[in-house]
């Protein structure tokens, strides 16, 4: 029986951390975009993890992990969706649809945009998904850095409290290990 479970990072059992680490790496193990790094697991951290599971065995996850980014230089409270992705052999399903369901629910419910970075445009603007068009940049110690190879990488999703948004707006967030965005 196919299940999705919501789960704070803090909830995940050894267990649960280690199937989906491993569902992570295998997922990206061959991805144009580059493999699923360490600092990318720690990126998942500290939000809540959309689980889907068959009689025990994860499937497919995705996080939502609250991040604060400036689009015209308004800080908007945003969940960025990290780490989604649906074990090998699994693909095709419906899995990964469904968590980036669940996910977007959630952002929809309780922030006020959804972000993320990818580039599998046409599977995240069926789910309402759309590509940011304006500038990058990452907020540093030293002011703002431009992030031109990450401009047209962006999509978001708008929420009931976005408010006027301009996909043509600079947008930017706050600098992190690994990739910023």
């Amino acid at each position: 029986m196919t299940s999705i479970r919501l789960v704070d990072s803090e909830s995940l059992s050894a267990t649960e951390v280690g199937s989906i680490r491993e569902l992570l790496w295998d997922a990206f193990a061959d991805d144009e975009d580059g493999r699923f790094e360490e600092y990318d697991w720690q990126h998942a951290l500290g939000g809540v993890h959309v689980v889907l599971e068959d009689d025990g065995v994860i499937l497919a996850h995705a996080a939502v992990v609250e991040r604060i980014l400036e689009i015209d230089g308004r800080a908007v409270r945003t969940g960025y969706l990290e780490a989604v992705a649906t074990r090998p052999g699994h693909e095709g399903r419906g899995h990964g649809s469904a968590v980036v369901g669940a996910a977007s629910a959630m952002v929809l419910e309780g922030y006020e945009l959804g972000a993320l970075g990818t580039g599998r445009f046409a599977f995240y603007e069926r789910l309402g998904w759309e590509r940011w068009r304006g500038a990058s940049s990452v907020r540093t110690e030293d002011g703002p850095v431009s992030t031109p190879d990450d401009d047209g990488w962006i999509m978001v999703l708008r929420t009931p409290s976005s408010g006027e948004l301009s996909l043509d707006a600079a947008i930017s967030c706050a600098w992190r290990p690994g990739d910023v965005w």
